[in-house]
């Protein structure tokens, strides 16, 4: 790809309260979102959204598929509530409310960098058609399990056979052995055999799971393992909740290998083409 996206960053709080919806779309509530970027006052934050929601607007954006406004009922002692106000935000308004925060915040300048990389890849990925997102995914799992293998070890993890096969127990509701069989697919496949929705599934399973791990300060195999299964099971959760469709029943796709050895010999048969047109 001619559009290199950065993958590393600060990521960590915003990762912890992000929250998906019914229809798979991230959000984060900004009652959680505004201590994370550096407010003390809820009025302040709430004037930091007006001002964000009407950038929107100007840019022609139907604010209300950004923007959310919520009334919710909170404890306020002696089993009493009050009515408060908050906002449900997708990525497209975190992004405008980092932009539009107080840049002398030091959080503030986090949420730029964090919310700019994550609309630039969702934006280069949404152009992709079918099979480069395939590639593109594929090779973002690849970059991710290492990073959580390393954090494994680091915890003490010496069983990484176990350890891997936990999160996909959790994920797919049967071993990965049984996942394979399922499939039709030969032993070390799955992930190169994978669609595009099945891989984001598996790469939200691997950061969250590396977060977590370090996060909690988790050490051993017993505890690893545990935590991969259970982070495991919360995103098949997730895909059960909105009614999608479970990772193992999914049909396998053409092995990854083929689609780059095609695109190799594509780009050289450009390559050949242009030659002879420029001689």
């Amino acid at each position: 790809m001619s559009e290199e996206i950065i993958t590393n960053g600060p990521h960590k709080g915003f990762e912890e309260i992000k929250e998906i919806d019914e229809n798979g779309i991230e959000f984060w509530m900004a009652r959680r979102l505004f201590p994370l970027l550096g407010y003390s006052r809820w009025e302040t934050f709430d004037d930091v959204i007006l001002r964000s929601a009407k950038a929107a607007l100007n840019s022609g954006q139907i604010v209300g598929d950004h923007f959310r406004q919520l009334t919710k009922l909170v404890d306020i002692g002696s089993s009493g509530k009050r009515a408060v106000k908050d906002w449900k935000l997708d990525r497209y308004a975190c992004y405008l409310i980092a932009q539009n925060g107080d840049s002398r915040i030091p959080q503030i300048a986090v949420a730029q960098t964090y919310f700019a990389i994550q609309t630039r890849r969702q934006e280069i990925f949404d152009r992709l058609p079918e099979e480069e997102k395939r590639l593109f995914v594929r090779e973002e799992v690849t970059n991710e399990n290492k990073k959580l293998f390393r954090t494994a070890k680091e915890a003490g993890v010496s069983h990484f056979g176990l350890f891997n096969d936990a999160g996909y127990k959790g994920l797919y509701g049967i071993p990965l052995r049984e996942i394979e069989s399922k499939k039709g697919i030969k032993k070390g496949e799955l992930l190169d055999r994978a669609g595009a929705s099945e891989l984001a599934a598996n790469l939200f399973r691997i950061t969250q799971t590396d977060d977590k791990i370090k996060l909690d300060g988790i050490k051993g195999d017993v505890a690893a393992q545990r935590t991969h299964n259970m982070i495991g099971g919360k995103v098949r959760q997730t895909i059960k909740d909105i009614g999608g469709i479970l990772p193992e029943n999914r049909k396998p796709e053409r092995h990854i290998k083929e689609i780059k050895k095609e695109k190799k010999l594509l780009a050289k048969q450009a390559k050949r083409i242009g030659m002879l047109q420029n001689s």
